[in-house]
């Protein structure tokens, strides 16, 4: 079996949103349009896969804690990449979908983890939803395992785009984005898992996120959403 994270990390999406967070959007377009599309699950990843023959040590279980704080500033981000200066939704989506398809527990701690991934959260507190994002990262016990292995991994995006739904319900309302600016976006593409000794791996990856992008500003990430794939 393949050491990697657990369904609810970085390698794999699938954390809710919660309850404030689903109001506070709910007066928004992103309510609307995930309304009509009607979702009710969330994306959970998956796909093709290919892993090396070599063993590799068992793929840890659980998630960390969904009331995860805010990381300090001051512990750094290590090799999270910063948030680009892109001001279209697709592309914004797509870097940071590589951003979180992306780590390095050789040289990365936990902490400078959730810290990089926060510097590319939206800072309005309303749309913001840091619960989907830092949810993607294994508990302290589960990201010390995997540094013992000098875990780490890749992604390649393949392409990026609003899912149908999305556009549709935009078309027919178009002052319905003006209040948040919030984008659905679907991202697809690949990961590659690597480890000691040779092991490694390679996996289909998509996820949708709500990308906020208001007129005159750099993009930035409000949510891992929903899925809406089409």
């Amino acid at each position: 079996m393949r050491k990697r994270f657990p369904s609810s990390s970085l390698s794999s999406y699938g954390s809710g949103w919660s309850t404030n967070q689903r109001i506070a959007i709910g007066a928004t377009v992103v309510a609307v349009l995930l309304a009509l599309a009607g979702v009710v699950a969330l994306l959970t990843g998956g796909g093709n896969s290919q892993q090396t023959p070599d063993a590799a040590p068992p793929a840890p279980t659980g998630g960390p804690s969904h009331s995860e704080a805010a990381p300090k500033p001051s512990s750094g981000s290590g090799s999270v990449p910063k948030p680009p200066q892109i001001a279209e939704p697709v592309a914004y989506a797509k870097a940071a979908a590589q951003m979180l398809w992306s780590y390095d527990t050789r040289d990365t701690s936990r902490d400078q983890q959730l810290a990089g991934m926060r510097a590319w959260m939206t800072t309005e507190t309303k749309y913001a939803d840091w619960t989907s994002v830092a949810g993607q990262v294994p508990d302290p016990v589960l990201w010390s395992r995997m540094a013992d292995q000098d875990q780490h991994a890749t992604a390649h995006i393949t392409e990026g785009h609003y899912p149908g739904a999305f556009k549709q319900a935009l078309a027919e309302d178009p002052s319905a984005i003006t209040e948040a600016y919030i984008y659905v976006v679907t991202v697809n593409g690949k990961q590659t898992l690597s480890w000691k000794k040779g092991g490694g791996g390679a996996e289909e990856r998509a996820v949708t996120l709500a990308v906020q992008c208001r007129p005159n500003h750099d993009c930035t990430l409000a949510a891992i959403a929903p899925s809406v794939t089409q």
